[in-house]
């Protein structure tokens, strides 16, 4: 080749491109989140947190995040020989990835902790910075953390608890269909929609009969089937059947006693959903035929031991959409300062700094409600007044994070143009939070179900006066807070039609989000988030904050350079 032919050849220099955000500590670049814990927990060690953010920060995570998700599950009904087999097979980052979220507790530390007040805090704000780095595989593991209060209480199955409870705090994972005597960790799912039923699940035709009893209880035979059955590899799973007293909770193993291994239960998984994200997880259409289970609590009362899975779970829904948020934050943010256009970084022109300023408010304010949350969990057992804010702010928190999350991932997706929609190959993480946002709003009831769930909430007589209790401290800190403060305990006390609930759900998320702010954030982010969702200085879309809000303050806040 010729130098002419060379130099012809070489038709551009890269440059003027982000580099990825990788190898940070997800924990210590994150100012909202240490804030909104130590207004909640200002005595907890910060050293497990600290290593986890790193962790989930690391190359290495983000590598293993584009494997699972690019080499998605694989479905074997048989073997070569014919024989059924009903195995899932996941790539080996999968592995890696759920083995490091139980090897840091997230599936059970609440439960098996009893050196802080704070477990369900801690775990919290672990279980976001994981999120960040990779959210699907957490749904065994956030099942597994929901079902704990079902088996173990007096009225669950505490005979299979008393089994299968140092399976299921193991912090050792373990991925082989095996007995769960023989295995160093155990995980749970749950199967609970049907076809016809979705959300309605007293629609469900599965069906339960007696099979006797032995040592973990009332046995059963299920014949049925599950719309939504997640995640199949699971070592067990609570589902609901129809019983001779009505709609029942089950206790159902894929190994079940029996010799010396067990045998496997007759679960036949149907196939996999090809699903818009959460490709690393597994969610499957199964057929039980003749499956044994055990009854978990009293014939008839599946709905409520259900409800009770449901309130951890939709916690997880909440803290889940609240790191995806972080970390789209964060990619904008890290991407803008690197991105130049028009003779300026990205994040120095007037614009993206309000679009920017704006994205870290919302971040925030989603981290503020959902750590508050957990914090109503931590001791709802001991204090009247967390009891009832853990009724009311789980549908709030469900219903408003979640449905902010997908206008905030394409907003932040818009700040890198299209290089944020673009996946090659896995790697655009942004593409990836944009295809995750929505299964959170969606998943253990999407808004409408919320919405219901909050008008039962608010109809005890107990609601209203613990909204102004918790509202109250901040009374004088900004009038348009003031306004909110005096009129949403009212509006709980009148509300009397369905209708009404969505926007209830939206003003009680928004009043309560500032009344945490004005503790835990600086005055320059309390003013622009009152000012903007509360006071009305702001349009319909993000980047519309007012003159008077401080952009410098907020972004320098949102990711220290």
């Amino acid at each position: 080749m010729t130098a002419a032919t060379a130099r012809l050849a070489h038709t551009h220099d890269v440059f003027n491109q982000s580099t990825p955000w990788a190898d940070v500590n997800l924990f210590t670049t994150n100012l909202p989140l240490q804030d909104a814990l130590r207004l909640h927990a200002p005595d907890l060690p910060l050293a497990g947190l600290t290593a986890l953010g790193a962790e989930m920060g690391s190359a290495e995570m983000q590598t293993h995040a584009r494997l699972a998700n690019t080499h998605k599950p694989q479905l074997r009904t048989h073997d070569r020989f014919g024989h059924r087999t009903d195995v899932v097979e996941f790539h080996p980052s999968y592995h890696a990835l759920i083995g490091a979220a139980l090897r840091h507790g997230l599936h059970a530390t609440p439960w098996s902790r009893t050196d802080t007040a704070h477990a369900h805090t801690e775990r919290a704000a672990g279980f976001m910075m994981f999120t960040e780095a990779e959210p699907s595989v957490l749904c065994p593991v956030s099942m597994s953390y929901a079902v704990t209060p079902a088996l173990r209480s007096a009225g669950g199955n505490p005979a299979v608890w008393a089994d299968w409870s140092a399976g299921l705090a193991s912090t050792q994972y373990d991925p082989r269909l095996a007995l769960f005597s023989q295995k160093s960790a155990l995980t749970m799912g749950m199967g609970m929609t049907e076809k016809q039923g979705g959300s309605d699940v007293r629609a469900n035709t599965t069906q339960a009969v007696a099979d006797g009893e032995d040592a973990w209880g009332p046995r059963y035979r299920i014949t049925g089937h599950k719309w939504f059955f997640s995640a199949p590899m699971c070592d067990a799973f609570l589902i609901l059947a129809q019983a001779p007293g009505g709609l029942t909770c089950f206790f159902l193993p894929r190994v079940v006693p029996g010799g010396a291994d067990g045998s496997v239960n007759n679960i036949r998984i149907q196939r996999l959903k090809d699903k818009l994200g959460n490709h690393a997880n597994a969610s499957s259409e199964v057929e039980f035929i003749d499956a044994i289970a055990w009854r978990v609590g009293e014939e008839g009362r599946g709905v409520a031991q259900i409800l009770e899975m449901g309130t951890m779970t939709r916690l997880d829904c909440a803290l889940g959409t609240s790191g995806l948020m972080r970390q789209a934050l964060s990619i904008a943010l890290h991407h803008t300062r690197q991105r130049a256009a028009f003779g300026k970084k990205l994040i120095d022109q007037p614009l993206m700094r309000n679009v920017l300023a704006d994205l870290a408010l919302e971040s925030e304010a989603a981290t503020a409600l959902s750590i508050r949350l957990a914090n109503a969990f931590d001791h709802k057992d001991q204090s009247e007044h967390e009891a009832v804010m853990a009724r009311l702010l789980t549908p709030v928190a469900k219903f408003w994070v979640c449905k902010r999350g997908s206008v905030f991932a394409q907003e932040a997706m818009e700040c890198l143009g299209g290089n944020g929609y673009v996946e090659e190959g896995g790697e655009g993480v942004m593409a990836r939070i944009y295809r995750e946002m929505p299964l959170n709003s969606i998943w253990e009831g999407a808004g409408n179900i919320m919405a219901l769930d909050l008008l039962r909430a608010v109809r005890r007589a107990d609601t209203a006066a613990a909204l102004a209790d918790e509202l109250a401290p901040v009374r004088g800190a900004h009038p348009a807070l003031d306004r909110m403060a005096s009129a949403l305990p009212l509006r709980v006390d009148a509300m009397t039609t369905e209708a009404e609930a969505r926007r209830l759900a939206q003003d009680v998320a928004l009043a309560v989000q500032a009344a945490l702010l004005v503790r835990s954030a600086p005055a320059s982010v309390f003013g622009a988030f009152c000012d903007s969702r509360l006071g009305g200085d702001w349009g319909y879309s993000f980047g519309t904050l007012g003159t008077g809000a401080d952009l410098d303050a907020l972004l320098a806040r949102a990711l220290p350079t």
